[in-house]
């Protein structure tokens, strides 16, 4: 506040010197120098260690709600008992530091649970999307080496007649099967640590985590797979640093909104209500994991879990739960806003949306703070590689610039690099180049891909994008040929190669379709073979027999003569897209 009273105008405080403020000297988000594999790298001074620190300073708040979902209900401390209780399971097992978990389930309590066990036990976690289909779930068992699964009764079902192709895994534990088990190689997960209402009665987690397995910053400790052009997931294998750095990347973001509007950022209190979360995005995601499941417990967060994302029963646990925090993807904010029930709920606890992974309209942020006058809406940039979220633009900086998607933290650097290699001045668009220390150090087992992607530190994106004068970001476009649907990366490639090996289908392209929620969905331009026949309906079932079916193609159009192309034989998409808004298509 100005000497009157007055709020002074925005910004306050310019991004570089509240960066400076926030970093200085005795502030908990100093900043130091550190060598990281032979980059040096601006990192976090007081940021914990690993992830066995985080889980340690989870102890205070035990006897907090947790994990919800549906009837269950697990405390911090039931959250921790069952993790240390798997912990010891696995390393009975046999499993040692740097043997690869793979986990295999959608959002259920066992989740967290699992992850945290696989973190003491010293073991690199490796999630798998829950939406894969049993082929692409044995690429990334076998692609990782994983000995053990965690997995849903779901999951299972579809990977069980892949496992004598995975030699590497020497046992399962199954969630929530009701069905007898004879493969000695396979147990229930409840035989271990129990359902979820009952690790109240499992013994606590020690305080003292000596015991198991030490880690230091820089091991690896997840990996978890991206997409790729080839339809081939990479692994991307993420450290303790790369985790717990995007944790403080967000802290600093939300301290920066404060300054930027003349206030001094609140001194964390523990002892201040519960924060509380609609958790909808999957935890096999960066974000969902890194962003939203991690942090919860070290700040003894509540995190209301949905079988899926639903946003009728939304309405009533937001009331119910009394949820402060929401969001994922630019679909559940515009969900929530135009639910035709939306006032007959209270939903005055909400304090915060934030969203990415998707395009998002400039208008959601204004109809976010309509809604919820006093709430911080976000949104952000990032991929796998960079741990979640790297770019992030927050509160009043989201409104005055809503298509950015905003700075990065102070440990972060960005630049705009040409088809030359140069750096590009303010306003040119390039391909974006991030360094800091969420940066991951590579892909697992791909010294090639991982060659081309990182260069000193910095990872070559493939986005396209521009840096404005006053050093926020926007994405113009993606130089790789990829859709968001949703937050799910789609590959067009990949989805293109499952409709050429139909029968009738001579040429085939995939481009985004426009989507106000979902940001954008797979449309599919398709020239069929002389004399051949197949229906929209034909390809969409043949491409679900073969994908996942976030990636089946929502439409297809058929087109009559050949697809465009250039000199060398491409198909160019530019031009493609010209013809269907053309034809308004």
């Amino acid at each position: 506040m100005t000497a009157d009273g007055a709020k002074p105008a925005f910004p306050a405080m310019p991004i570089a010197q509240a960066h400076a403020l926030l970093t200085q000297a005795g502030s908990p988000l100093e900043m130091a120098e550190a060598d990281v594999r032979g980059v040096t790298l601006k990192v976090w001074k007081n940021a914990p260690p690993t992830l066995h620190a985080i889980f340690a300073l989870s102890a205070p708040f035990g006897p907090r709600d947790h994990l919800v979902f549906e009837d269950e209900r697990a405390s911090i401390g039931d959250t921790r008992a069952a993790a240390a209780v798997f912990a010891r399971q696995l390393i009975a097992d046999g499993v040692k530091p740097g043997d690869r978990i793979a986990i295999i389930m959608r959002n259920l309590p066992e989740w967290p649970a699992a992850f945290w066990g696989g973190v003491l036990a010293g073991a690199i976690v490796t999630p798998l999307n829950a939406w894969w289909t049993g082929t692409e779930l044995e690429y990334g068992i076998t692609d990782s080496g994983a000995s053990i699964l965690v997995v849903d009764n779901e999951r299972y079902e579809r990977v069980r007649e892949h496992l004598p192709n995975c030699p590497d895994v020497r046992k399962t534990y199954v969630s929530r099967e009701k069905d007898e088990i004879a493969d000695p190689a396979v147990a229930r997960l409840e035989d271990v640590i129990g359902a979820p209402n009952d690790w109240a009665k499992l013994e606590p987690a020690p305080s003292d985590l000596s015991a198991f397995p030490a880690r230091a910053p820089d091991d690896d400790v997840t990996i978890f797979y991206t997409s790729g052009t080839t339809g081939k997931p990479k692994g991307a294998v993420i450290s303790h640093r790369n985790i717990i750095s995007n944790i403080f990347n967000s802290a600093a973001a939300q301290a920066r909104a404060f300054l930027r509007r003349g206030e001094m950022p609140p001194t964390p209190d523990p002892s201040l209500p519960q924060k509380s979360f609609l958790d909808s995005v999957p935890f096999f995601h960066a974000t969902g994991c890194f962003a939203v499941m991690v942090p919860a417990l070290m700040r003894g967060d509540k995190l209301v879990m949905q079988r899926r994302w639903d946003v009728d029963a939304a309405l009533p646990l937001i009331e119910r739960e009394r949820i402060t925090h929401f969001g994922g993807v630019p679909t559940i904010a515009w969900q929530v806003l135009e639910h035709p029930k939306l006032e007959e709920y209270d939903l005055s606890s909400v304090e915060g949306v934030a969203y990415g992974g998707a395009p998002a309209a400039p208008e959601l942020v204004k109809r976010i703070r309509a809604r919820w006058p006093a709430s911080t809406p976000s949104q952000g940039w990032g991929m796998t590689e960079t741990s979640a979220t790297a770019v992030s633009n927050v509160a009043e900086d989201y409104m005055h610039k809503p298509a950015s998607t905003g700075v990065p933290a102070p440990t972060g650097e960005m630049k705009i690099v040409g088809a030359d290699g140069a750096t590009l001045p303010a306003g040119e668009v390039g391909e974006l180049w991030y360094k800091g220390p969420v940066v991951v150090r590579g892909y697992w087992n791909k010294p090639e891909a991982t060659a081309e992607t990182f260069v000193d530190g910095w990872i070559k994106t493939g986005d396209l994008a521009k840096i404005d004068e006053d050093g926020f970001l926007y994405i113009v476009d993606r130089a790789k040929d990829m859709l968001i649907r949703g937050g799910e990366n789609i590959y067009c490639v990949e989805v293109e190669n499952a409709l050429y090996d139909h029968p009738a289908v001579m040429d085939a392209a995939v481009v985004g379709k426009a989507h106000q929620s979902l940001g954008e969905e797979p449309l599919a331009i398709v020239h069929l073979k002389p004399g051949m026949a197949a229906s929209a309906e034909d390809l969409r079932h043949h491409v679900a027999q073969k994908l996942a079916a976030f990636k089946v193609p929502v439409d297809v159009i058929f087109w009559p003569q050949t697809l465009p192309r250039n000199a060398n034989g491409k198909i160019v998409k530019r031009d493609l897209k010209a013809q269907l808004e053309a034809r308004g298509s």
